[in-house]
């Protein structure tokens, strides 16, 4: 498995992404979802990375800026069938040394509280992430869960 900036004109990004909202669409109402779409992912401040190898693109992860200090980790998929093989673990390791090089001193997230959403807590809390309040411009939503990590150089 290969990580790398994301090419945002391959085509195959675009659907990995697509299944990504697709997938969290069932999971909470619009108002509690917060994926970033294709163009979002874009947008100054946002730093896309992607897993693959020989079969596709395995997995996504993103890091937002908040402040200069200070950033949210967006877009953590892992494609179905990468699921269980180290593609998560390896992309948070490689956004959080990639975060910790250019001096973020914490990275924060927000998830889905259900059971789908299960696994990523139990990935972030594993690697020091602890539950938290909302940040940025988040408000308390039953259907969030608030983590963040601060970095240590």
């Amino acid at each position: 498995m290969s990580i790398s900036r994301a090419d945002f004109a391959d085509p195959r990004l675009a659907a990995f992404l697509q299944a990504h909202l697709d997938d969290m669409e069932p999971t909470a109402p619009p108002e509690s979802r917060h994926a970033l779409d294709l163009d979002a992912l874009q947008r100054p401040g946002v730093r896309l990375w992607v897993a693959a190898d020989a079969e596709g693109i395995l997995g996504t992860a993103a890091l937002s800026a908040i402040d200069p200090r200070h950033e949210e980790l967006k877009s953590m998929r892992t494609a179905p069938h990468a699921r269980g093989r180290g593609v998560a673990r390896g992309l948070l390791a490689h956004v959080l040394a990639d975060a910790r090089a250019r001096g973020v001193e914490r990275v924060s997230l927000e998830t889905g509280s259900m059971a789908f959403f299960a696994p990523a807590h139990a990935l972030y809390a594993s690697a020091g992430f602890e539950p938290c309040g909302p940040f940025g411009s988040y408000r308390d939503d039953p259907l969030s869960t608030f983590m963040t990590l601060t970095l240590t150089p």
